[in-house]
């Protein structure tokens, strides 16, 4: 029995998650815009607490994971699959180290009792309250897509290791490729928005 397949209705349907997705932090971006606009000295203030060199560390590691997940397409489609299953593993391990320096990062400002609702951070003010409200619900979104492409991209292995994604049937493939994509160019704008910006 022949299975139907729809590579470009797959391909479209990934388009339009990916423009909801869009959408959605598009909208944040401009709420956090005017929060900024409206209490410049305090997000100033508020951003110096944040460590811009695991900020930028982090940066690299989607840029290159973003790489690696780009060639692994390329690699099935010239049928080699070792090479893409490397390239994918490789993919997984970085987004997992982003998401570690991401835990250390916000244990450490927990630790300082910098976090919604903390008596330490409503002393400093209405404007910091603000921006570490946006910072953990920006982040943490941030995260959590990182997740859930961490869990597709897992599927991928499988489907890969299992030979049900080959050279000529990869469309899946392409759509955990599409979705990584869109989780870095999220963080190429949450990076100089709460940590370089001033």
């Amino acid at each position: 029995m022949e299975v139907h397949r729809d590579d470009e209705g797959s391909k479209i349907g990934m388009w339009l998650f990916l423009f909801t997705e869009m959408v959605l932090f598009s909208g944040l971006f401009i709420v956090y815009s005017v929060y900024r606009y409206l209490n410049r000295e305090a997000f100033h203030q508020a951003a110096a607490h944040l460590d811009v060199a695991l900020g930028t560390i982090n940066t690299i590691i989607l840029l290159a994971s973003s790489a690696t997940i780009a060639m692994s397409i390329s690699a099935i489609q010239y049928q080699k699959k070792k090479q893409a299953l490397a390239l994918l593993t490789a993919t997984v391990v970085l987004g997992l180290v982003f998401l570690v320096n991401k835990y250390f990062e916000w244990g450490e400002k927990i630790g300082h009792g910098i976090y919604p609702g903390s008596e330490t951070l409503a002393s400093y003010g209405h404007g910091d309250v603000l921006f570490f409200g946006l910072y953990y619900f920006m982040t943490g979104l941030h995260a959590l897509h990182i997740v859930i492409g961490l869990v597709f991209i897992g599927f991928v292995i499988w489907y890969i290791a299992k030979d049900r994604i080959t050279h000529d049937n990869f469309s899946v493939h392409e759509n955990s490729g599409l979705y990584w994509h869109l989780v870095d160019l999220i963080w190429i704008f949450l990076f100089p928005l709460f940590y370089l910006i001033t």
